[in-house]
């Protein structure tokens, strides 16, 4: 799926299920960081227009996801807790370039928000397909579906606007280090945890 190199094992969504209150409040801020990532690649590339008119859609997307998704806490009666590190995008930043050209940290840039959202879409297929809360699996079909579209958008966006970077050469770097990477997480209620 995604191209993927390692899925998530069905188990993993036992584990989400066993704390629905940890897994939502990780998934809230999950969204918000997503949108201050469009935010953020929209501010340092103004100059490309398709790119700010299709992030600003995703940034809005996304903190409407984050509202979706806090409104699930309140109704459910629990309670949005603080923001969590994640280690796994932490990582990911870790393999990111960031030396060389502005083309090349723009592109690794785009690569490195294609990657979080393709393994976002792969978890969220997970627990669409294994929790027994009827009303979350549903929720995280559709935001599944999301989740891709957005994954597209940013890897298309990187072979697009590439000058000097073999866009697919890298994005097998990413798949690679991410199959290698993911292998360590798994194991814990959070969306990439």
């Amino acid at each position: 799926m995604l191209g993927l190199k390692l899925l998530t094992d069905p188990r993993w969504a036992n584990i989400a299920e066993s704390n629905l209150e940890e897994i939502l409040t990780d998934h809230a801020w999950c969204e918000q960081k997503a949108a201050t990532n469009a935010i953020t690649i929209i501010a340092n590339n103004s100059e490309h227009m398709e790119l700010v008119e299709s992030l600003t859609v995703i940034a809005l997307e996304e903190m409407q996801h984050f509202q979706m998704v806090v409104d699930i806490i309140k109704k459910r009666g629990y309670t949005l807790g603080r923001e969590r590190k994640d280690d796994y995008v932490g990582q990911l930043v870790k393999f990111s370039k960031r030396d060389g050209s502005r083309n090349s940290a723009f592109i690794d840039r785009l690569l490195f928000a294609a990657m979080i959202e393709a393994r976002s879409c792969e978890r969220f297929r997970v627990l669409s397909q294994n929790i027994k809360d009827q009303e979350l699996a549903k929720f995280y079909h559709d935001l599944m579906i999301s989740e891709a579209g957005h994954y597209t958008v940013f890897l298309n966006f990187a072979r697009k606007y590439t000058i000097d970077i073999d866009v697919d050469k890298r994005w097998k770097e990413w798949l690679e280090f991410e199959g290698e990477l993911i292998q360590s997480f798994g194991n814990k209620e959070a969306i990439h945890g």
